[in-house]
């Protein structure tokens, strides 16, 4: 096998995905949300002072072959790739992820996201496994405004918003429902998550926008751990230490971890994750 090669079929048992490899919208539903729940997100490469690499056997090694997760570029070059193996055309797209700004313009583009086209359908689909937050997309949805999707248990919807570029800008939000409600009531609201045009980036791109978030000396990565978990009766989520636990029913409880040896026990019992030897993973001051 050439290192350019994709080894589909250990990706998939990665994933434990045991179902069609067609390429439909069930297939890219279905092993969307198997790789979600398959491979952490996790920034450990960043947290100890280097860019994970985005060659494809490197992420092969990373990402299938050990107990470790990656970051939006790792996890959506990785699946590009698998997805491109299953007979799907994919678009890279770079995004700008604006929870709490008051416009897109005032972020860089620094998130990593897919359009995804199958070969029988005109309708292509946004899809995304490397938000590392509770909004993110559980399954592919189709890039449509305006309508509202229920993808894995979470709702979503894709708005185009008014810009100075010459293509749409679309935005992906998320609802959320109001305190203690379950995700599927009827309070809360609307909350954008990351703004995006289908204009086409390349490796180079990524390479370039990864090296920064990975080493910048202000970028949040680079200074604090930051790991999620879909699990099956929720999600997971650790910021430095702080242990977030937000199941299905809308429940959350928060615990801060005592120090580094129960970071990284949390680690390997809640995360599947085994950090690499050495790493300082409590925030520095």
């Amino acid at each position: 096998m050439s290192d350019n090669e994709f080894d589909l079929d250990t990706y998939l048992d990665r994933i434990a995905w045991r179902g069609e490899r067609r390429p439909d919208a069930a297939t890219l539903r279905g092993v969307h949300l198997a790789h979600m729940r398959g491979i952490p997100f996790e920034n450990l490469d960043a947290l100890g002072g280097t860019a994970p690499s985005l060659a494809l056997p490197d992420l092969t090694a990373k990402m299938l072959h050990s107990r470790r997760g990656g970051y939006c570029y790792e996890h959506n070059t990785l699946f590009a790739h698998a997805l491109e193996a299953l007979g799907f055309r994919v678009t890279r797209l770079a995004a700008r992820v604006v929870v709490g700004a008051d416009r897109p313009e005032s972020r860089p583009r620094t998130h990593m996201a897919l359009l995804v086209e199958a070969p029988d359908d005109p309708q292509p689909y946004l899809a995304d496994v490397g938000f590392g937050a509770i909004g993110a997309l559980l399954e592919a949805v189709p890039l449509t405004a305006g309508v509202e999707f229920h993808d894995g248990g979470r709702r979503h919807r894709l708005v185009q918003v008014r810009h100075r570029g010459p293509l749409p800008l679309w935005v992906l939000e998320v609802h959320r429902p109001d305190k203690g409600e379950a995700p599927g009531g009827a309070g809360g609201g609307w909350e954008a998550q990351y703004a995006f045009t289908t204009e086409p980036f390349e490796h180079p791109d990524f390479e370039v926008i990864n090296w920064y978030i990975a080493t910048h000396p202000r970028s949040p990565f680079s200074r604090r751990a930051y790991v999620q978990r879909l699990t099956g009766d929720g999600h997971l989520a650790l910021d430095d230490r702080l242990l977030t636990t937000t199941r299905a029913d809308g429940t959350v409880t928060e615990r801060e971890l005592a120090d580094e040896a129960e970071v990284h026990r949390v680690l390997v019992e809640e995360f599947r994750i085994t950090a690499p030897d050495g790493l300082t993973l409590l925030a520095r001051p």
